[in-house]
């Protein structure tokens, strides 16, 4: 099932289409409000206090509250500058400013949110929680941490991204009865990569899953490579390559690897991962200007992206490729190639990974929390698996070598970067379900977990 997601401009345009809705489309997202209210308080019989603002965001809770006094539920509703009432409450409910507030909340209005933050029970916001911004997930001064987030029409990517998934608690789409079709948004779901989950043919041999080389590993950093490699290697690529730049002569733990030169790994490739543990060295320059010109996908990681910034030159050559290329930055190496800031990335996650799918021709996975996805031709996707036991050495060199995997077993580019990302943060949810984690979740740790994932879902798709 696809879930789109709605950047502010979109859900204006589909507003302004459905004007004139019968019954409004404010009735309609109040009475499902009440719907997940009534939920939300089981068999509580203490009063619902409902924070009402001016707006539409407002006008949608003023809407619920009546709704849950028809069906004889106590309810105050309290607007900015009104008297906050003191007692007992089964439920608070967020409705002050939704996604129309485009300027830091201070003063009253964050005194009025810390009241609701104070609050130990279920706190439920309507449509996004106050203070948070819709398509950034950034924090505009202040922000109610809510229980639940009731999101109208369709989700915002701003409650899956940055600070969103700190402050909406868990979250539920309701659509209102519009269709929604054809947007460039949604949230990653298996949906994204199901056509390749099939079964291997039994007639089948090592050559028929690809050749992966790895292309890094400077003295010092051979780790980066070889955590690569054993990805690659364990989400079923046929044959892994390390083009270590610091010789070795076999890797301990997987002895399955072929250790080489870098000359001699790309020889044998048929997709490229270029970038962990590369350094920023001539000779590692020289590896990234050939491995560019390849007729077979690559994907840029680490270093490679580091170099990829101070080399426009080189830079414009990657755009120019016809064979898939694939890149996995986090916010500063972004930063780096937008010749932006940190924080410039960070408060426009989507914006900014659509911008590298553009200028660089290529598939852009922008880490973080929520990592986002996008394509070059406008569709863009937000991850919500993963949790911060990813947020650790070596987590994003385990996922440029499942990525490369997929690449080398054939899947599509887009395809491969989807379902990558999805079974990277999988495995880290899988370990802290299993009770490991996230504090001190190992990269190497989630290899295996990566591995059954794919495997039961191949199983599953049968």
């Amino acid at each position: 099932m696809i879930h789109p997601l709605l950047r502010t401009a979109e859900l204006r345009a589909l507003e302004a289409r459905h004007a004139s809705a019968t019954p409004p489309l404010m009735e309609r997202a109040g009475r499902a409000a009440a719907a997940l209210a009534r939920k939300l308080l089981k068999d509580s019989r203490a009063p619902v206090l409902v924070f009402a603002g001016p707006g539409n965001n407002g006008g949608d809770a003023r809407v619920m509250a009546r709704v849950l006094k028809q069906q004889g539920i106590a309810v105050i509703v309290v607007g900015p500058g009104d008297d906050v009432p003191k007692g007992n409450y089964g439920l608070v409910v967020d409705g002050l400013f939704g996604i129309g507030l485009t300027r830091p909340i201070a003063g009253g209005h964050a005194d009025l949110i810390a009241r609701i933050n104070a609050f130990r029970g279920p706190v439920l916001a309507l449509d996004i929680p106050s203070g948070l911004d819709g398509d950034t997930g950034r924090v505009l001064g202040a922000a109610v941490r809510a229980t639940h987030t009731i999101s109208f029409i369709g989700g915002k990517p701003g409650l899956y991204t940055l600070d969103g998934p700190d402050h909406c608690g868990a979250i539920s789409v309701v659509d209102l009865g519009l269709r929604l079709d054809q947007l460039p948004g949604a949230l990653l779901t298996t949906d994204h990569f199901r056509a390749c989950l099939k079964p291997r043919a039994r007639n089948s041999h090592k050559g028929s899953y690809g050749s992966l080389a790895i292309i890094g590993g400077a003295a010092g950093m051979t780790g980066a490579a070889l955590l690569a490699g054993r990805a690659g290697l364990m989400l079923g690529a046929g044959r892994v390559f390390i083009g270590l730049l610091e010789p070795l002569a076999v890797d301990p733990l997987q002895a399955e690897l072929m250790l080489r030169t870098p000359d001699d790994a790309l020889a044998q490739a048929t997709t490229v991962v270029v970038g962990p543990g590369l350094g920023a060295s001539a000779a590692a320059l020289e590896i990234l200007r050939r491995t560019a010109s390849a007729d077979f996908p690559i994907l840029l990681d680490a270093d490679a992206l580091n170099l990829l910034a101070a080399h426009p030159v080189l830079a414009a050559n990657i755009a120019r490729r016809t064979a898939s290329t694939v890149m996995t930055p986090h916010p500063a190496e972004a930063a780096r190639l937008m010749a932006t800031t940190t924080e410039a990335v960070q408060a426009d996650r989507v914006g900014t990974a659509l911008q590298l799918a553009q200028r660089f021709k290529a598939h852009v996975a922008l880490k973080g929390c929520g990592t986002v996805i996008a394509h070059p031709d406008g569709r863009w996707r937000i991850n919500a698996s993963g949790n911060p036991g990813l947020a650790s050495g070596g987590s994003g060199d385990v996922l440029s070598g499942v990525i490369g995997a997929l690449l080398a077993q054939g899947w599509p580019a887009d395809t491969a970067l989807c379902g990558a990302v999805h079974l990277h943060g999988a495995a880290a949810d899988a370990l802290v379900a299993a009770g490991t984690g996230p504090i001190g979740i190992a990269a190497g740790e989630l290899i295996p977990i990566a591995r059954t994932r794919l495997n039961r879902l191949i199983a599953e798709n049968a």
